[in-house]
């Protein structure tokens, strides 16, 4: 209930934004969605449904990209006054091909969630040519903004540099850390990457063991963690780009028995705020969660309210507020009102 309350604020304060300007399942491979898979929701009733074409990573990656999916098929539905199509994939060559199909279908938004933050110019142009407004959500995209109607994104370079920033604060004499990436290219790699590379780069006590992508998936993770484990090289820091790796990073320090934790021998870092990870701060098994905020879908719809009304969007990015969590100071309202 907290949490559809907190979703009813922030459309409203998107309402009022626009006015007054005048205007997962966790442990399943990330790469499994390899084809662009569609399906249609909410078949139109009437000609006067607005046709929107929903482009988004596996709803399998993590808890939060189901979190994000769930959110979308809830709002953009008949009821709500859309025809919705969607499409999946973790390749940005697959969502391009779904993108120029939507194109071809004649929706009237197309909405993406890009698997990579290159190569989008082209179709987003020909989006344009066909009188198609393009939202973006979620991630960013490199192409100009003359392309895109809005941006509703994390800041995924803050996210990074909000964990770093608390990381540093734990004043190790030495920092060794396992950083166990996400999708390669991806905004939210990108961003978490780049804080943790620019402070090893910076500070002699800081290195790296490894730095290797599990695609947001937790048996790779576990993976990668336990070779480094068979190697014998030491470490104290766990950062992991979503929850769900840090979760398999887990599983390989259990395994060893290798502790973990408040006051333990390994700092472990996530991302997302699933509940379960959130739990696992407030029993102090992990250490630090920064918060990926899932739910974009009622600023999308405020978004297409005003367009469809004739009104104009005047902030072309509008940044979804977020935090960090750390497992001596979070509460179990913490975990009621964040978790996903």
């Amino acid at each position: 209930m907290k949490k559809k309350l907190l979703a009813l604020m922030l459309s409203a304060v998107m309402v009022f934004g626009l006015t007054a300007c005048g205007g997962g399942a966790a442990s399943e491979d990330a790469g499994s969605a390899d084809t662009a898979a569609t399906d249609e929701g909410g078949a139109a009733a009437s000609g006067d449904l607005i046709k929107v074409g929903i482009i988004n990573n596996d709803p399998n990656e993590s808890g939060y990209r189901t979190a994000n999916d769930k959110d979308m098929k809830e709002m953009f539905t008949a009821e709500n006054g859309y025809e919705a199509s969607f499409a999946y994939s973790l390749k940005n060559d697959e969502q391009i091909t779904a993108a120029q199909k939507f194109i071809t279908d004649g929706v009237d938004y197309l909405l993406l969630s890009a698997a990579d933050t290159a190569g989008w110019d082209t179709v987003l142009k020909d989006a344009q040519d066909a009188g198609i407004r393009v939202i973006l959500f979620d991630r960013t995209i490199d192409a100009p903004d003359s392309l895109y109607e809005a941006s509703i994104v994390s800041d995924m370079a803050q996210e990074g540099k909000t964990a770093v920033d608390w990381l540093a604060s734990q004043g190790l004499d030495e920092y060794k850390v396992i950083h166990i990436q996400g999708v390669m290219g991806s905004a939210a790699q990108q961003g978490r990457s780049g804080a943790l590379d620019e402070k090893v780069a910076a500070e002699s006590n800081w290195s790296i063991v490894t730095q290797q992508t599990a695609e947001w998936n937790a048996e790779k993770a576990q993976q990668i963690v336990q070779s480094v484990i068979d190697s014998g090289e030491s470490f104290n820091v766990i950062y992991a780009e979503n929850d769900d790796m840090a979760k398999g990073a887990v599983a390989a320090l259990d395994k060893a028995n290798i502790s973990h934790g408040v006051g333990k021998d390994v700092i472990v870092m996530g991302f997302d705020c699933n509940k379960w990870a959130l739990e696992e701060l407030l029993a102090q098994n992990w250490n630090y969660d920064g918060q990926c905020n899932p739910f974009q879908a009622s600023y999308i719809d405020e978004i297409i309210k005003t367009i469809e009304s004739g009104g104009s969007v005047s902030e072309k990015t509008i940044i979804m507020d977020e935090k960090g969590f750390d497992a001596t100071t979070i509460t179990q309202e913490d975990v009621d009102n964040y978790g996903i």
